[in-house]
């Protein structure tokens, strides 16, 4: 696993970084970190897979049908955490991409933790008690989510360009040794697309067979 990084010492991205095409920002988000920090506790996990969706013209996206209350952080500003909740149990972050008023976002689908996975472990209801452990924390949208405590109540339309705040993404100087392109997983429409993005060989990668 990676050198542990004191949240103090990563620089916030900036607003600019989010206002691209969703496939760059899901690139160039590969390798950075994302920081949960408050009163009592400070998480940080390294970003190693991401999807993009690309808005009103993409069918899988939630923005594909237009802007609604529901999905109104997804058309701007860029760099705001959109938040939702799936199959009755678990929620999914995502970060807002283009200009202000085009849809677009990344989906966070995998961590590799870096600090406080003690808590992370707390947050997830298991143990830190063998040597895949580690990789039942932040592998997949639903356990990053739960590790960080990210709720729609709570994150949905949160700035992750602060590092003021309680959540937010940085940059700590790592580069990606290699970038894989696949389809994206766990959706129907529009599966064909090769908007998947993961760090190669990262062991924290989802879509492996791990217990819960």
């Amino acid at each position: 696993m990676s050198k542990q990084r004191n949240p103090v010492s990563i620089r916030p991205l900036d607003r600019a970084f989010f206002a691209r095409d969703p496939r760059r920002v899901a690139r160039g988000l590969l390798g950075k970190i994302l920081v949960r920090r408050d009163a009592r506790k400070q998480l940080a996990a390294r970003i190693v897979e991401v999807e993009a969706y690309l808005g009103e013209n993409d069918p899988a996206a939630h923005a594909f049908s237009g802007r609604t209350a529901r999905n109104a952080v997804l058309f701007g500003p860029p760099g705001h955490a959109y938040v939702y909740f799936i199959y009755g149990n678990h929620y999914c972050l995502n970060v807002s991409c283009q200009a202000e008023g085009k849809a677009g976002c990344v989906l966070f689908r995998a961590l590799e933790p870096l600090n406080g996975l003690e808590d992370m472990a707390r947050a997830r209801g298991i143990a830190l008690d063998g040597p895949k452990a580690e990789l039942k924390l932040t592998s997949g949208p639903g356990r990053l989510a739960q590790a960080f405590g990210i709720t729609r109540a709570r994150d949905n339309g949160y700035d992750l360009t602060s590092n003021a705040g309680s959540l937010w993404i940085g940059d700590d100087g790592y580069r990606a040794p290699g970038v894989r392109v696949t389809r994206r997983i766990g959706i129907t429409k529009a599966s064909d697309k090769p908007l998947r993005y993961l760090l190669e060989g990262n062991r924290f990668v989802s879509g492996r067979k791990i217990a819960a």
